[in-house]
């Protein structure tokens, strides 16, 4: 499968993001040595998105069990957490994205590289999340909230 654009660059992301995880590492010291892209060379964006994702993941994370109703983080495939992050991230950070269309690209890149049930799974808790945000409700400092021990 050949995927182009902004797709590829998430694709990149996701390989980033997995790679550092694998070996226990920060995708900045993953940039710094030897990684293994499927389709490159390695596009600004990816770089952005999974730099952007490193810094937020413990965030992410909460996020992610927050709206999780059958599964903790830990339970879950990295390649399913890794998309939702990127997703998560593109929904609260990047302006330029708009919800559906990271809702999309993750649905889609959970077909190419998830499980029969993750596209559905990363849909599903993708837009639990989006019509909080869609209402209103600043989810990275709800959970910042919640972090600090608000209710």
């Amino acid at each position: 499968m050949r995927i182009l654009g902004r797709t590829r660059a998430r694709s990149q992301a996701l390989q980033l993001l997995f790679q550092a995880e694998a070996v226990g590492r920060s995708v900045e010291e993953v940039l710094g040595g030897e990684y293994a892209l499927s389709d490159g060379p390695l596009d600004g964006y990816a770089v952005e998105l999974a730099l952007g994702v490193d810094g937020l993941r413990h965030d992410l994370d909460r996020i992610i069990a927050r709206y999780s109703h059958a599964w903790s983080i830990s339970r879950m495939p990295a390649v399913d957490c890794n998309l939702m992050r990127i997703a998560l991230y593109e929904m609260i950070c990047e302006d330029s994205v708009g919800i559906p269309v990271a809702i999309d690209e993750a649905v889609e890149l959970a077909k190419a590289y998830g499980s029969d049930d993750t596209s559905r799974f990363v849909n599903g808790l993708l837009g639990r999340v989006a019509a909080d945000i869609e209402a209103g409700i600043d989810v990275l400092a709800e959970e910042a909230h919640v972090r600090e021990g608000g209710a």
